[in-house]
C-alpha cells in the first residue's frame, strides 16, 4: 500500500521509510511560527523550567498580530515579553512595527513556507500552509514551548480524506464558498484529526491565495491539517516569494494510497455561501438567507485579507456606498501598500469603509471591530462561534469578500452576483 502526501512528509520528518495512520512519531520541525497570544505563555513555561534557549534562530518566525497594535496595557506587556525574548535569542525573522502582518498571510508572502516541510505554529490556522504541499498544523503553548526549545514534536499520523473538486466556479463564487460548502456537508467534526487532501480541476484553476483560503479552514472541520499537491501555480508563487532558493522536496500521494473516505463535489452547483451562526458548518446558499439585516461588515483576516480578496471587494464597492459600518483590514503591510498603489483604497474610502493596519483584532473579538449585544456581522473570517467577535449575544455570518461587500452596500445579506457583470 502506498502513502499519501501527508504520510510521506511525516515519514521524512521522522526519519522513517514509512508511517501509517495512528502511528505515534517524533518529527523534526522545519519552521515554528510564533505570535503574541500563545508564545508569551510558552516562554514563561520554559523559563520556569530553567530552559532559556531556542533550537534554531533562523527557523523560528515571529510576528505580533492578534493584539497589534497593542490595545491595552496587558497586550502591551505581551508584546514586550515577546520582543525581549526575540532580541535575547537573536531571532532572525522578527516582523514588528511597520512590518507586522497577520501570521498566516505573512509567512508565505515573505518566503518562509516550502513544500515537503513540517511547520507548526501556536495558532490553529497554521493548517493554511498545506496549500504549498507542506504539513502545517497548530499547537498549544505547551507544545510550542517544546518546539522552540528542541525543534521536535510528537504527532499521531492522521488518516487522510480526499476531496475531489470537479466542475468550475460560477460568477460570484470563490474558494471561500467552496470550503464553506465542504464543511456544511461533513460538519465541524467531519474530519476530526484527519488530513484533508484537496484535488481536482477546480483546484487547478485557483490562485495560491484562493487555495490558502481552503486549507486555512480545514481546522473548522476538525482536521489536523489541510493539504494540496504541488503544481505550476505553486511553483510560480514560490519562485516569486522564496528568499532562500535552496532545493525543496515535493511529495505526491501514491495512486494506491489509502483514504478513509473520498468526497466528490460538483463545484459548478455551488452558489455564494453564508455560514449562519454559530458554526462554520451552518453554510447555506445566499438564496436561502438573503435579506437578513446586518450591522457590520468585515473584510480581512488570515482567511480573506490578501490582495486578491481586496480586489474582489473593491470591484463590487467601487462607485457604491456602504450602509453599515464596514472594516477593511489588509493582512500584511505589503498587501496594504499594494492595495493603496492599485487604487483599491480609493474605492473603499469613497464607499465609506474604515481602512485599518494589519491586525487579527476583530476576528477574535479583541478590538477593531468588536460587536455589541444583538449586533450582526457579515465577515470574511473563519469562525462564527458564540461570542467570537464580541458580545455572546452577537452573531457572525461567514462569507466571501464578494458577499461581504455586497452585503455592506445593502446593509443586509446580499447576493454578490447582482453586482458583477
Amino acid at each position: 500500500m502506498g502513502m499519501t502526501i501527508t504520510e510521506k512528509i511525516l515519514s521524512r520528518a521522522a526519519g522513517k521509510d514509512k508511517v501509517t495512520p495512528g502511528e505515534i512519531i517524533n518529527a523534526k520541525l522545519d519552521v515554528v511560527m510564533c505570535h503574541d497570544v500563545s508564545t508569551p505563555p510558552a516562554i514563561s513555561m520554559l523559563v520556569e523550567k530553567g530552559i532559556d534557549k531556542v533550537f534554531d534562530r533562523e527557523k523560528i518566525i515571529v510576528t505580533p498580530d492578534h493584539f497589534q497594535p497593542a490595545k491595552d496595557i496587558k497586550s502591551a506587556e505581551l508584546h514586550k515579553r515577546l520582543d525581549e525574548w526575540t532580541r535575547r535569542h537573536k531571532i532572525k525573522h522578527y516582523y514588528k512595527l511597520g512590518r507586522v502582518g497577520v501570521c498566516h498571510a505573512l509567512l508565505p508572502e515573505q518566503g518562509h513556507i516550502r513544500p515537503g516541510e513540517v511547520i507548526i505554529g501556536g495558532d490553529s490556522h497554521t493548517c493554511t500552509y498545506g496549500a504549498f504541499a507542506a504539513f502545517g498544523t497548530g499547537v498549544g503553548s505547551t507544545d510550542l514551548a517544546a518546539a522552540v526549545a528542541t525543534g521536535e514534536l510528537w504527532f499521531k499520523v492522521p488518516a487522510s480524506m480526499k476531496f475531489i473538486l470537479n466542475g468550475s466556479l460560477g460568477s460570484g463564487v470563490y474558494s471561500k464558498d467552496v470550503i464553506l460548502a465542504i464543511i456544511a456537508r461533513i460538519g465541524v467534526d467531519g474530519a476530526l484529526y484527519r488530513a484533508m487532501e484537496f484535488v481536482g480541476p477546480v483546484l487547478a484553476s485557483m490562485s495560491m491565495e484562493a487555495r490558502m483560503t481552503i486549507t486555512n479552514m480545514a481546522i473548522e472541520a476538525g482536521a489536523k491539517n489541510g493539504i494540496m499537491g504541488f503544481d505550476k501555480v505553486t511553483k510560480q508563487y514560490l519562485d516569486e516569494h522564496l528568499k532562500d532558493k535552496k532545493d525543496y522536496t515535493v511529495y505526491e500521494s501514491d495512486e494506491d494510497a489509502e483514504y478513509v473516505s473520498v468526497e466528490v463535489f460538483d463545484c459548478s452547483a455551488i452558489e455564494p455561501m453564508v455560514a449562519l451562526p454559530h458554526l462554520p458548518s451552518n453554510g447555506v446558499p445566499i438564496s436561502e438567507c438573503a435579506g437578513k439585516e446586518m450591522d457590520q461588515a468585515y473584510i480581512g483576516s488570515c482567511t480573506n485579507g490578501r490582495i486578491e480578496d481586496l480586489r474582489i471587494a473593491a470591484e463590487i464597492l467601487k462607485g457604491k456606498k456602504v450602509t453599515i459600518r464596514t472594516l477593511v483590514v489588509p493582512a500584511t503591510p505589503a498587501i496594504w501598500k499594494q492595495a493603496k498603489d492599485e487604487g483599491l483604497f480609493d474605492a473603499f474610502y469613497d464607499a465609506g469603509c474604515v481602512i485599518a493596519a494589519p491586525t487579527c483584532g476583530a476576528c477574535l473579538g479583541g478590538f477593531m471591530g468588536v460587536l455589541a449585544e444583538g449586533e450582526k456581522c457579515i465577515s470574511t473570517t473563519n469562525r462564527n462561534f458564540v461570542g467570537r467577535m464580541g458580545h455572546p449575544k452577537s452573531e457572525v455570518y461567514l462569507a466571501s469578500p464578494a458577499t461581504a461587500a455586497a452585503s455592506a452596500i445593502q446593509g443586509k445579506l446580499a447576493d454578490p452576483r447582482n453586482y458583477l457583470e
